[in-house]
């Protein structure tokens, strides 16, 4: 049962609360396809999402800071306690940051939009590649290939490198492509070695007194394509850990028009193992519910 408590705003998944010097970020067990919220949930996809975050931001520590302050209980306001065995293994709390107007997207693999664009032009948000890739082809090196960041309901829009620089300043916007890809590359090299292949991913970054800091979730099936190495095979669209099985079926049973439809509890429970199989494969552990 989700908390009675109105949270200050929320996002397609997340529940934000302003605690004044701090924010608590809860993710629920919502999920999202083609820019809508959809009426069913995905058992412990939350915890997923957090705890998965978590892991990766204790990984990441030597290469970027953070706003990760505490995944503790009683390290909540009171009254958030007494919510305590919902919000356990599904909430973060962080410190604010001032966050950057882009998603930093970064790809390794020829996939979704970038391969539409790339089949038309040659290119995958302007940048050219060379010819002869197909769906699913690793790049030659990890692209950076920001975006906008739409409201509940619009669509996020891919930008050049320079209509970011526009945006953001060019300093910044140089140094969040720096991290973005250094951050992947480290994270791509250790899924590796647990057996799955981060095709793409996208980061949200924040400033703290200066300081350019990662915030947000990170490397999670929401904001990543996570496939099984052993299953790869360049040529075609891969079977994956992420929500693409969810809008595999929306596609196949859907117009897109109007409210989308419930889920069939098959494919409710089948992204719900998914999710968790991510999770356990990557970190070796087994989820916290």
């Amino acid at each position: 049962m989700e908390m009675s408590i109105e949270p200050t705003s929320q996002g397609k998944v997340r529940d934000l609360y302003d605690l004044g010097d701090k924010l608590l970020l809860v993710a629920t067990d919502r999920i999202s396809a083609f820019d809508y919220i959809l009426p069913d949930a995905i058992p412990n996809k939350g915890r997923v999402l957090t705890q998965l975050s978590v892991f990766w931001f204790e990984l990441l520590d030597g290469v970027v800071e953070n706003h990760l302050i505490s995944t503790n209980v009683e390290d909540l306001p009171v009254e958030f306690q007494a919510h305590a065995d919902w919000l356990r293994g599904r909430f973060m709390l962080v410190r604010k940051a001032e966050m950057f107007p882009v998603e930093c997207i970064v790809r390794g693999y020829l996939a979704g939009s970038g391969l539409a664009e790339y089949k038309k032009e040659g290119t995958v948000c302007g940048i050219k590649l060379p010819e002869g890739l197909t769906n699913s082809s690793k790049l030659p090196e990890p692209i950076f290939t920001p975006s906008t960041k739409a409201d509940i309901g619009g669509h996020d829009e891919n930008i050049s490198f320079a209509k970011c620089a526009e945006l953001i300043g060019e300093d910044d916007a140089q140094e969040l492509s720096r991290l973005s890809k250094q951050i992947y590359t480290t994270a791509a090299d250790y899924a590796a070695k647990r057996g799955i292949i981060i095709a793409d991913t996208k980061f949200e970054f924040g400033r703290i007194g200066g300081e350019i800091i990662l915030g947000d979730e990170v490397l999670t099936p929401d904001s990543s394509r996570f496939w099984p190495a052993d299953e790869y095979e360049p040529g075609k669209s891969q079977p994956s850990f992420d929500k693409q099985y969810v809008r595999d079926w929306l596609s196949a049973n859907w117009d897109k028009q109007g409210e989308p439809p419930h889920l069939p509890e098959e494919v409710i429970q089948r992204t719900a193992e998914k999710y968790e199989q991510a999770y356990t494969m990557i970190t070796g552990r087994k989820l916290e519910v």
